[in-house]
């Protein structure tokens, strides 16, 4: 029998054992060296050979990934640990570090109950690194810490035993004041949740040497760091993996430390799912029963040229077999699952039966997306993921041949329902596909997989940056009326607390919430009482407030106001760009007796029109889209790389020496950044290495602002008059 085989009937015999099942995602910001620690665990549990791990990079399965040298797709594999005495099944996902692809690590986190935090020895904590941690405890994760290439600071920084230590000493202490800051406000955490040496929640070592330590593997092997210092300054990198293989530290740390879904399941549910917690299905779901009712988060959809579309996520309770019937939240009927299985990486196993507590992958599942709910019974579904960053940038894309427009329109909607953070726009009106992504990386590998594996030959415009629209002061009343002149409506608009907007985003307040948890969720973010009770709608990040008293027919014609709110707030009246942060209140209406004169046709351009009047009232302005930059490089080049920022209308925030290079901090505009890379590169003879950051919007400028509407304007075949109204530029 095959060595794989042996290990998925073994992971089989596993499964029904929760205590001993550890879900966990290995999470870091770029080039830290995930990918090349999950070979290694591989390795460890004989799944690739021990020769090869390190540079296999097994778990970056598309060949785009292999040729970049990043993980694009979070991948899952499963795996067996002894861990004293006792045979362990880990459901492992590799996710993506670089910032154009954390709605992989966002989703990754919903199926799993622990997070390996990696960060590497000389860069210490990076941006990406505050990012994954604070995605993790959002879910309700458990962090711990490894820190890699440790052997960068013996061979290349020639740091000794003292100095190490405080680095080592110095990077812990940065990831715990992020885990304190973090987990200050949940209350659902028993226990402190930092990383300490002492309690073996962290690990050192070098994923590429495949060693590794911790204070109980120490204690077990009789080895300190003397001894490793020692044995790596002679190069004697071979025994020193023998003396303390890498995979043994990790694997016994997730087996000690992590969760098991027994554990972790009561505290999660409650935080990702509100539905009835009183319920027999609550109680199923916290005491991960396998014969209760099947309940399955889908939280990755992968398309497989064989089996077709996979549907990857965490089973909370019941148990998935080929054969059920399932209903998925959104959707009408039932779906039939066709095979069961679990991921070794690029390959897929079948099994007969997934239960409980375990991460499954499954076909038949059409109608699922990334973020739906399956179960063998109608409920209320999870919680949807809420990602932290929206697209900021867009490009169009054409079918070359005119034949291929229907495949391509197919392939570019499977996209948008395997990755949730692409906005596809198929414009009826100019023929054109847009997609948003996150950033310039994201939308080049999604066209260059069109391209090569869907065969379909495209072309694909130059980068559009998304801009958005808010008003910078509070309008005075204003008056929208209906094209028969019998119904009117008066509304203002003011700019909304930053913290509103925050709270929002992080999906915090929602209209899908109970209105009491609204009502404190919104006054914790300073919303004052009286405002918070009257809240009608929230649209993307506008709230609509209804302080009118008494008003006949408006409950009815409430839906109607919505609509035209709602239209109105997605094409702003300056250059039909999304408007964000903006208060709006409804003040009073006047409405017609018969309902023949008060339906769609009246209401919704009246309410249209007065959304527009009250933000040209309250001065609303473009906002661009910003990032922040932050840039490694030699002294001697320092120069040249804040004027790389500087020449783009950014800022530089500071500027300071980390090891033998100077770090250079600050932020631009997302539309200036295009073409960065290959600037940065000549202007420092390609010895810089950077990472952006997506940093929000800001309004821009005044004396762009006039130039920059025309434009976005004249790409959108919109009239190039403001109206009258707008002065102030």
């Amino acid at each position: 029998m095959g060595r794989r085989k042996k290990i998925v009937q073994e992971c089989e015999r596993l499964m029904d054992n929760p205590e001993h099942i550890r879900n966990i995602a290995i999470a870091a910001h770029v080039d830290h060296g995930k990918t090349t620690l999950s070979d290694n665990l591989l390795a460890g549990a004989g799944m690739i050979s021990e020769d090869t791990a390190g540079e296999q990079l097994a778990m970056d399965t598309k060949e785009d990934e292999q040729e970049r040298g990043i993980t694009i797709d979070a991948a899952n594999v499963s795996m067996t640990h002894e861990y004293e005495d006792t045979n362990h099944l880990i459901n492992l996902i590799d996710t993506p570090g670089h910032v154009d692809f954390g709605g992989d690590v966002t989703r990754a986190m919903r199926a799993v109950d622990g997070a390996l935090v990696v960060v590497d020895a000389v860069e210490g904590a990076m941006p990406q690194t505050e990012t994954v941690l604070r995605q993790a405890l959002r879910e309700g994760v458990k962090p711990t810490l490894f820190i890699n290439k440790v052997d960068r600071l013996i061979s290349e920084l020639q740091e000794g035993p003292q100095e190490m230590q405080e680095r080592l000493m110095s990077v812990i202490a940065d990831v715990n004041e992020l885990i304190r800051g973090m987990a200050e406000n949940m209350d659902d955490i028993p226990e402190d949740w930092t990383v300490s040496v002492e309690d073996g929640t962290v690990g050192f070592g070098s994923a590429l040497y495949k060693w590794g330590v911790s204070m109980p593997s120490m204690q077990r092997t009789g080895m300190d760091f003397g001894d490793i210092m020692e044995l790596e300054q002679n190069d004697k990198r071979e025994e020193l993996h023998e003396r303390t293989p890498l995979s043994n530290v990790v694997l016994d740390m997730v087996c000690e430390h992590f969760p098991n879904p027994v554990d972790a399941q009561p505290r999660r549910v409650p935080r990702i799912w509100r539905g009835d917690a009183d319920s027999e299905l609550a109680d199923t779901m916290r005491m991960v029963d396998e014969d209760g009712e099947v309940v399955f988060m889908v939280t990755d959809i992968s398309m497989d040229p064989h089996a077709g579309e996979i549907a990857t996520g965490r089973v909370f309770s019941g148990t998935l077999e080929k054969g059920q019937e399932l209903y998925v939240s959104g959707t009408a009927g039932k779906n039939r699952i066709q095979s069961v299985g679990l991921f070794m990486g690029s390959e897929r196993e079948e099994v007969d039966r997934v239960p409980a507590g375990n991460i499954a992958s499954v076909t038949g599942l059409r109608d699922a997306i990334a973020g739906s709910t399956v179960s063998s019974v109608e409920m209320t579904p999870f919680e949807s993921i809420e990602h932290i960053s929206e697209p900021v940038i867009t490009k169009s894309v054409e079918a070359q041949n005119m034949d291929d427009l229907p495949k391509l329109i197919e392939t570019l909607q499977q996209v948008a329902k395997e990755d949730p953070t692409i906005q596809i726009e198929i414009n009826e009106d100019t023929g054109e596909h847009l997609i948003s992504g996150q950033g310039e990386l994201h939308l080049e590998v999604i066209t260059q997989r069109i391209r090569d594996n869907q065969g379909i030959p495209v072309i694909t415009g130059e980068p559009i940056v998304v801009f958005r629209e808010q008003p910078q002061e509070a309008s005075r009343e204003v008056e929208g009326q209906s094209p028969n002149r019998h119904n009117k409506f008066y509304l203002t608009v003011e700019p909304m607390a930053q913290e509103i907007v925050d709270a929002i985003q992080l999906g915090e307040v929602s209209m899908d919430m109970p209105e009491l948890e609204r009502r404190e969720a919104l006054q914790d973010a300073g919303m004052d009482k009286d405002t918070s009770q009257n809240v009608e709608d929230i649209h993307r990040t506008n709230i609509l407030i209804d302080d009118t008293k008494g008003i006949q027919h408006l409950n009815e014609t409430m839906e109607l106001v919505l609509e035209g709110l709602q239209e109105a707030l997605d094409d702003g009246p300056l250059a039909a760009e999304p408007v964000q942060g903006s208060l709006f209140r409804l003040h009073d209406a006047k409405l017609h007796e018969d309902t023949i004169h008060r339906g769609p046709a009246q209401v919704i351009p009246a309410v249209r029109d007065a959304v527009h009047r009250s933000l040209i009232d309250g001065e609303v302005r473009l906002l661009e889209p910003i990032q922040d930059v932050r840039i490694d490089v030699p002294s001697e080049h320092m120069g040249a790389a804040s004027g790389e920022i500087q020449g783009r209308r950014g800022r530089v925030d500071d500027m300071y020496q980390e090891g033998d290079l100077m770090v250079v901090e600050g932020i631009a505009p997302v539309e200036e950044m295009i073409g960065f890379s290959s600037d940065i590169r000549s202007a420092t003879e390609g010895r810089a290495s950077w990472n952006t950051e997506n940093a929000g919007f800001r309004v821009l400028v005044d004396n762009l602002q006039r130039e920059k509407i025309m434009e976005i304007r004249e790409r959108k075949g919109m009239k190039l008059e403001l109206p009258q109204s707008i002065d102030y530029f």
